[in-house]
């Protein structure tokens, strides 16, 4: 199944990306550049959570950078309207959790429904637009997505009964109830940065997102849904998958000889680009290649 195959309409939601913070897993790579713009094969890394967002129909985005970086995220970008879509930006002074991206994107989010996607995340497969398309469905609560890991004590778990429904939900425990590890993409309505107000500093001195989860779970409003064999999550937020993620992205962009994660690709698929629009995102970018094949997209 093509990750272009559905034409999702749904309700208006706004989309975030959680890109600061300091990359200190990461340094001394990270002491001059965020990691989030650090290239993973043939592309910043931002492009794909931003590509997520765009592949679930979201057009009205806050980038959340740090303020070393913000401007060069700004560079990049611009404000989306040559992808079709509007791109804000905010600065995190402090990493201090992701519960912490409700609070500085609260007059962005103004009420409406909301995606939350970690600027480090990568999500490929062919379950992810179903995946997507069920949680757009959801009008009330939130839904999260887990994904089962070999080194689940690094995450937050997610425990279930043999009916699937959801026990508790624990942030990096030392004794994990299950393998399964909750990704960096959310999906909240509006009363998230309501719960986002109420959360408290954890022991790590966090604003921890499984707070805001639990908070749902009290509610009976949490729907988890199970990312399985099809679908790829990987964190690059460490040198090895760092590396993993690039040597993946290389080996199915050779071998298929199609993008992922390509943010000028989705906006012309989701018609939020015309073909003139895509010949001159490509005219810039022809002597690495990239350009013709946004070129070769008009021509198939």
């Amino acid at each position: 199944m093509s990750e272009f195959s559905y034409s999702i309409s749904v309700m208006k939601r706004k989309g975030i990306i959680l890109a600061g913070g300091n990359g200190s897993r990461l340094a001394p790579i990270t002491k001059s550049v965020s990691k989030q713009l650090l290239p993973i094969y043939d592309k910043p890394m931002i492009y794909y959570p931003l590509t997520t967002l765009m592949l679930a129909g979201i057009k009205d985005i806050l980038i959340i950078t740090n303020e070393r970086d913000n401007q060069n995220f700004i560079n990049l970008l611009g404000d989306g309207s040559s992808l079709g879509i509007s791109i804000n930006y905010a600065v995190q002074s402090r990493p201090e959790g992701i519960a912490q991206a409700f609070l500085i994107g609260e007059a962005f989010i103004n009420d409406d429904p909301v995606v939350l996607v970690l600027g480090d995340n990568l999500f490929h497969g062919y379950e992810l637009i179903a995946k997507i398309k069920q949680a757009l469905n959801v009008t009330n609560g939130a839904t999260i997505f887990g994904y089962p890991v070999s080194d689940p004590e690094r995450y937050g778990v997610v425990d279930f009964d043999s009916n699937r429904k959801v026990l508790s939900i624990q942030e990096k425990p030392l004794h994990p109830k299950s393998r399964y590890a909750i990704t960096g993409l959310y999906f909240f309505d509006s009363s998230v940065v309501k719960k986002a107000h109420l959360v408290s500093p954890s022991t790590r001195g966090e604003l921890e997102v499984t707070d805001i989860h639990n908070m749902y779970l009290n509610e009976g409003s949490l729907n988890v849904e199970l990312f399985g064999r099809g679908m790829t999550w990987l964190d690059t937020g460490t040198f090895d998958s760092l590396n993993d993620a690039s040597s993946y992205i290389r080996t199915l962009e050779n071998r298929q000889s199609l993008k992922v994660g390509c943010p000028e690709e989705v906006a012309w698929r989701q018609g939020w680009i015309d073909s003139n629009d895509l010949k001159l995102l490509a005219k810039p970018l022809i002597n690495s290649g990239y350009g013709n094949y946004l070129l070769n997209l008009l021509e198939k």
